[in-house]
């Protein structure tokens, strides 16, 4: 029954008599109590919970509270929470302290935003300052402008006048013989700006050519290409030279004058024409004496009287060392003074050989007679009672044991050879030279190889003969390094030649050794001087000396240059002006055109003057005049015055006789960079600084990424050729300045220490002027001289490391001292700042000049140099031993002087003795 019902039921409620709603409504019943019970459950039980939950935490006993809230201080009990806590805190007083500080921050803000208005405004007020000073500075240079085109007069360059080819208007003498410039030379070719262009024939080019000697002509040539006079256009030049001789076989006359007066510009009579006869050996023959020359000048080393022509004509120098520098380690030293015989001579005559050997009269009975017209006789006979007489060591022979040189008539010839000549006049003080009997001859070649002799070994000569026309004569004063002593007074020789000091000796020996140097010894020289005695007669200016071209190597500025805390310590002194200046170069040289004719004899004769040597000066050597116009209305003042003597007017100006002056600072350096960068960031503000030089003696570029500091002034970084401490004293282009200041970039000085030293060379400019101080000595043992570096109060040396002195010494050291001693300074990679002492000494024969007590100037913390490698010394007592072997002589000189300001303090360990000071 029961599945009858469920059959009936799954059936849709069809049977037992059909009541399907019955099935309906139980089921609907269901439903509804089933969900109505959820409902009741999901309501009431979390009520129920969280009442029943809420009882139990309200209990009395606070440590069965598990569900309850907590206070602060109960959390931070429990372990795992702590941390947080501290954390919270920390960051807690952080957020309270950069509240305060936010709230400085801008209270600071709005202070500086105030300011940036204020200054602002003064900028603003500045610029419109500046721009009222710029309209008063332009306007002062335009009425000055005004004033100076007021008071001087227009002056330019006149234009070149160039004559006619033929030159036929050019007057002509009455006789050759009576040749002298006014009526034989041509001035229209030479205008005083034409820098005296000098054209010189190519001897292959004519027939003559063939016969010149070698050696002679190879020298010429090797010189022309050098020279800085000669040109090739014909044209435009003011002088034609052509080299005839020395020639190697005999020259018929007529047809080497044909060939003369066939060169191409000779026209008709050859003016402007140089016709130059080098001999090289003593027996040259004077083959221009039956050659008609014209107007042509002649230069050679043999005369006659009616061929010689003075202030027209030229008497030159032996050539002796054709294609060689002479040997100066073969030349003796000038000291001692007296050397083994007080004179010498050798020669033979035969005229004088015969009367000789008879019976010659006594003094007194030619006194009676008449006076015979050769003294040779009296001259032989004197000078073998002087050698007889043994009072003095003298060594006098008129015989040759070989074959004599061929000689001209009536001259002494030479004997032997000249090796043997140089050792027996190396032994003599005096050097005897019996010019010809036959006074018709005023020159041979013979007795110019005598003198050349002579001069070479510091053999002082002593010329017999008050008529002979020696070399280069009518500008050189030979009184000053040689005697010249009429024939009749050879009685008297002997008492003369005694009677010299020692002084004097030493004197023209010296002298005699400069005009060996510069006007006899190379080919170079011979005809460089034959140029300038022309240039000099006719009053054109000298070309001006090279200069070295700097190469420069780019690199980055900006870099602004920090202060050196030693540097804001200037000790006692405070020398600089209130404001610096500009670069301002030294004022060029300006007498060109008037040093040719006050200054022949001071330039051409003034070895030991410091401006002098060189007749080329660049610089003038004059100071100013002695006293200076201060502006209108307050006249002339004395030297000494200035613009104010003391306190801060001689603080804020230089004063003195160039009120305005600047210098350059001339920086070697070598692969060191930060130091070079820390020693140009001292420089900064350093007052009267021009610019700053620095000379990169390393193959190896400075880094691309280099920083070079601002200072204020130009920094010209130079690259040179090859890695030479002569570099340092190379007369570069960029130096604008006659003041040079010669530092290290590692020295070390005080911008007080560097003005004062400037204001000490500017009152002795032709001195070197510097810091550290050493002297040399004599080692007594090993007989030669010794460097010293310890202190003393006595010096005779300024290391240029750290020192002043004039760009006038750059020139005379990169162009005119021997070459020896530049090689020796780069063979050791030593010695540059003795060989500046010793030219500048051995030119002004004045010691240099210390300032303060300063002995080094290292800086602190640096890399070692050279100098402090033991072999450095070593290689300095060589240097020393070698330059005096070149220079002949020992020419520094010791001195106790020292300059030091008023106000300078010299500090010194207790155990050592104070020097002497001169302020």
């Amino acid at each position: 029954e029961l599945m009858t019902g469920y059959t009936m039921l799954r059936n849709g409620g069809v049977g037992n008599g059909g009541q399907p709603w019955v099935l309906r409504w139980s089921s609907r019943i269901r439903l509804t109590w089933l969900s109505f019970t959820l409902f009741i459950i999901l309501v009431f039980f979390p009520l129920i919970a969280h009442y029943y939950l809420t009882t139990i935490d309200d209990a009395d006993d606070a440590g069965k509270r598990i569900f309850g809230p907590r206070t602060g201080n109960e959390l931070c009990e429990v372990k795992h929470v702590q941390d947080l806590c501290r954390i919270r805190e920390s960051v807690s007083e952080e957020l309270l302290q950069l509240e305060a500080k936010r709230q400085e921050l801008n209270s600071e803000i709005a202070k500086l935003n105030l300011k940036i208005e204020a200054c602002k405004k003064s900028i603003e007020n500045a610029k419109q300052d500046l721009l009222q000073l710029k309209n008063v500075i332009s306007q002062t240079e335009h009425s000055y402008k005004e004033l100076m085109a007021q008071n001087q007069p227009k002056l330019s360059l006149p234009i070149r006048l160039l004559p006619d080819k033929d030159d036929a208007t050019f007057p002509l003498p009455k006789s050759n013989r009576n040749c002298r410039l006014h009526n034989c030379f041509d001035y229209s070719r030479c205008p005083l700006t034409s820098g005296f262009p000098v054209y010189v024939y190519n001897s292959d080019d004519y027939p003559f050519g063939s016969s010149l000697d070698p050696l002679i002509k190879q020298a010429f040539e090797a010189t022309v290409r050098t020279n800085v006079y000669v040109t090739e256009n014909a044209n435009i030049a003011c002088v034609y030279i052509i080299l005839v001789g020395e020639m190697q076989e005999p020259v018929m006359p007529k047809p080497a004058e044909q060939q003369l007066h066939s060169l191409p510009y000779w026209r008709t009579d050859g003016h402007n024409h140089l016709i130059i006869n080098l001999s090289r050996k003593s027996e040259t023959q004077n083959f221009i004496y039956n050659i008609s020359t014209g107007r042509a000048m002649i230069a050679q080393s043999t005369f006659y009287d009616v061929q010689y022509r003075p202030g027209f004509d030229i008497v030159v120098s032996p050539l002796v060392h054709a294609m060689s520098e002479p040997n100066f380690l073969e030349i003796p030293p000038q000291v001692p003074v007296k050397r083994k015989y007080l004179f010498s001579f050798q020669g033979e005559k035969i005229e004088s050989l015969r009367s000789s050997l008879q019976e010659v009269r006594s003094f007194e009975e030619e006194i009676e007679g008449n006076a015979p017209a050769d003294y040779d006789d009296r001259i032989i006979t004197t000078l073998k009672a002087v050698q007889d007489s043994k009072l003095d060591f003298v060594l006098v022979e008129f015989t040759c044991k070989n074959q004599p040189k061929a000689s001209l008539p009536t001259e002494w010839a030479l004997c032997g050879e000249r090796d043997d000549r140089l050792e027996l006049l190396k032994l003599s003080t005096f050097a005897l030279i019996i010019t010809p009997g036959d006074t018709r001859l005023v020159i041979s070649a013979g007795c110019a190889m005598r003198l050349f002799e002579a001069l070479e070994v510091g053999a002082i000569p002593v010329v017999l003969g008050e008529q002979v026309q020696l070399p280069y004569n009518d500008v050189i004063r030979w009184n000053e390094a040689a005697l010249i002593i009429p024939k009749p007074r050879i009685t008297e020789v002997h008492f003369l030649l005694r009677s010299i000091s020692d002084n004097d000796l030493l004197a023209m020996r010296r002298q005699g050794r400069f005009l060996w140097e510069t006007y006899f010894s190379t080919s170079d020289n011979v005809f460089s001087t034959v140029l300038a005695i022309i240039r000099t007669r006719i009053q054109i200016p000298a070309a001006p000396i090279r200069e070295e071209t700097a190469m420069e190597i780019p690199h980055r500025s900006g870099k602004a240059a920090g202060t050196d805390p030693n540097m804001a310590d200037n000790g006692d002194l405070d020398l600089g002006p209130v404001e610096t200046e500009p670069p301002y170069a030294s004022p060029k040289y300006l007498r060109n055109f008037t040093l040719t004719a006050m200054d022949i004899y001071r330039n051409w004769n003034s070895a030991p003057g410091p401006f002098h040597l060189f007749p080329y000066t660049p610089f003038d050597p004059v100071l100013p005049s002695e006293a200076k116009f201060l502006g209108s209305g307050t006249g002339f003042r004395p030297i000494g015055g200035g613009a104010g003597g003391s306190g801060k007017e001689f603080q804020a100006a230089l004063g003195g006789n160039v009120p305005r002056e600047q210098f350059t600072v001339v920086m070697l350096t070598y692969e060191r960079e930060e130091v070079l960068m820390n020693s140009l960031e001292r420089l900064n503000g350093l007052p009267y600084l021009n610019k700053v030089v620095v000379v990169w003696n390393s193959p190896k570029l400075p880094s691309e990424d280099l920083l070079w500091p601002d200072i204020g002034v130009p920094i010209m970084v130079v690259r040179t050729e090859k890695n030479s401490l002569n570099n340092r004293f190379l007369p570069w282009d960029e130096i604008e300045t006659e003041a040079i200041l010669s530092i290290d970039d590692d020295a070390h000085l005080r911008h007080d220490e560097i003005m004062f030293g400037f204001r000490v060379w500017r009152e002795a400019r032709d001195r070197i002027v510097g810091f550290p101080g050493r002297y040399h000595a004599w080692d007594i043992p090993h007989q030669s001289w010794l460097y010293n570096s310890n202190y003393s109060c006595e010096l005779s040396m300024v290391l240029t490391g750290a020192a002043f002195f004039h760009k006038y010494y750059a020139y005379l050291y990169s162009y005119v001292m021997p070459q020896a001693i530049r090689d020796m300074v780069d063979e050791y990679i030593n010695c540059e700042d003795i060989a500046m002492n010793f030219l500048v000494s051995h030119l002004t024969r004045k010691p240099p000049i210390k300032v303060t007590s300063r002995w080094t100037f290292r800086c602190p913390g640096c890399p070692q140099a050279l100098s402090h490698d033991d072999s450095h010394f070593h290689e300095r007592h060589k240097c020393i031993n070698f330059f005096v072997k070149v220079y002949g002589y020992m020419p520094l000189l010791y001195t106790q002087f020292r300059v030091d300001s008023v106000l300078f303090k010299t500090r010194l360990p207790h155990d050592k003795t104070k020097c002497f000071k001169f302020i």
